[in-house]
């Protein structure tokens, strides 16, 4: 695709300054509140791949080998400015992907814990010593970088996602290129500028944006050393696979079809409060969203009421107003997400409220979906079996604890889940019985906090480490043993003393 010269184009971040293209492919970057395209963004070819590995692999032996003083007060300072100035970047995030600014500032704070843990990296890279394991002979282990990393990183969270992986791999020592989406890419290029300008040097941090070429370029070259993904399951796979058979290590988080079971004895004003934030909250664009109420009779009806009440007072619109949500992404989105409404009535459901044709607060122009509840989905339905991505909450109902529990089991997927009771034991049967890799109990969305490490079961992710956390720093490094003995100064050698046994 040809650049359009009317709109500006976002250029690479490759050895700490802009990086014009050697191709001239673009992709539009829009503003999904006014449906029009704002700027163009750079799609990498080969050559542009080869620069950013390049760039970051002649800066990772200095970086490497920087004291870990230094790296630490550049995280330090990193932080002071990404506090600072988190409301620029909330701005950018909503033009770009929507969300309102509120939720917005919200992601870049749960991106910013992840910047705190690694700010007391020091502790979490030390090594272990044994000594005399043997006569004279001891043994210790160090942790060191694994060389150029890439992250690979959706559209959804464009800062909280990159903030996962970048802070961790720069401090355990690595350098890094990171693969934006292509929808929403101006957040990586403005934290690459701000940890410029926080004194990282050169090189250590690149933004290479693109496609397809761009990811498998990443893939495939020998000098990346490791790959880190969140995105959908389908892809997280493809990326495992591919990454994994070039030799490289992988972690990659794909997605999700998260439940709430909510059990007869629930706070039901408390459970449709959750259900509304967790299932309409940034339009739904969260891998971690509650997309599934499985309702254990007789609550369902109540529960239903309550929360198609609060629906009614919910104010959809442009993001930098006062709203509650905001657009979807993309119209190619927004109308597959919307499809599946009509897909929930030709399988029998019953649509309780249908976002389709809602008033505003917007352009009309926008890519806008309303929340929509759906009652009584089959759960042979794709609106039950696929993530959607998008404000669509279902309604399955049930009739005990044990067939709710048998429905999550079920699920491909393993991602995120969360019980509402006021029944301990039924919660803490529930934790240990689901099959999911993070739960929530009276807690709709149990994303973990920086210092636990953040992953689900089965389809939801593919190798074996998580984000973040202990896991995080586990992953970016690895370990060597040394065995090392000395000899005794008292073996022999000039000594003037007078000789003693």
């Amino acid at each position: 695709m040809s650049v359009n010269q009317e709109l500006p184009v976002l250029s690479h971040w490759i050895g700490g300054a802009e990086f014009l293209s050697f191709g001239d492919r673009t992709a539009p970057v829009f503003d999904p509140a006014r449906g029009i395209e704002t700027k163009r963004v750079a799609l990498a070819n080969a050559s542009d791949i080869e620069a950013a590995v390049s760039s970051a692999q002649k800066a990772f032996p200095a970086w490497r080998d920087l004291s870990i003083t230094k790296r630490q007060q550049i995280l330090f300072r990193f932080r002071e400015l990404l506090n600072e100035r988190k409301s620029e970047l909330a701005q950018i995030i909503t033009a770009e992907h929507g969300k309102v600014v509120l939720d917005a500032l919200g992601e870049i704070t749960r991106g910013q814990e992840v910047v705190e843990l690694a700010t007391g990296f020091p502790h979490l890279i030390k090594g272990e010593y044994s000594e005399n394991v043997s006569s004279g002979v001891d043994v210790y282990s160090t942790k060191s970088a694994l060389g150029v990393v890439g992250i690979i990183s959706p559209f959804n969270f464009p800062a909280m996602v990159p903030l996962w992986f970048l802070p961790i791999a720069i401090a355990a020592g690595n350098t890094v290129v990171l693969k934006p989406s292509e929808k929403d890419p101006t957040a990586a290029n403005w934290l690459a500028e701000l940890f410029t300008e926080a004194g990282l040097p050169d090189g250590v941090f690149n933004v290479l944006h693109g496609d397809k070429e761009a990811v498998d370029g990443l893939l495939e070259h020998k000098d990346v050393k490791a790959i880190s993904f969140v995105g959908s399951t389908p892809i997280a796979q493809y990326i495992y696979e591919t990454a994994a058979r070039n030799g490289k290590r992988v972690q990659a988080l794909g997605g999700a079809k998260n439940h709430m079971l909510v059990l007869p004895d629930a706070d039901l004003d408390l459970t449709a409060d959750a259900a509304i934030n967790a299932g309409f909250g940034s339009a739904g664009e969260r891998c971690m969203a509650i997309s599934v109420i499985v309702a254990v009779e007789p609550v369902a009806d109540d529960l239903i009421e309550k929360i198609t009440s609060r629906m009614a007072t919910l104010k959809i619109g442009d993001g930098r107003r006062n709203c509650d949500m905001g657009p979807l992404v993309t119209k190619q989105h927004r109308d597959k997400v919307a499809s599946y409404i009509e897909v929930s009535i030709e399988d029998g459901a019953k649509v309780v409220v249908d976002g389709r044709g809602i008033n505003v607060d917007g352009d009309e122009n926008g890519f806008w979906l309303g929340p929509t509840l759906i009652d009584e989905v089959p759960v042979t339905s794709s609106v039950y079996t696929d993530e959607i991505f998008g404000p669509v909450l279902s309604v399955v109902r049930v009739r005990t604890y044990e067939e709710g529990l048998d429905l999550i089991n079920s699920s491909a997927y393993g991602n995120g889940t969360a019980i509402f009771t006021n029944d301990g034991g039924a919660a803490r049967r529930f934790q240990n019985e689901v099959e999911v890799g993070m739960v929530g109990i009276n807690v709709p969305i149990p994303v973990p906090v920086a210092y636990y490490s953040f992953g689900g079961f089965k389809d939801s992710i593919f190798g074996s480490s998580k984000a973040y956390g202990l896991q995080g720093f586990q992953f970016f490094t690895r370990e060597k043993a040394i065995t090392s003995r000395w000899l005794d100064p008292s073996h022999g050698g000039i000594n003037l003393g007078f000789p003693q046994n």
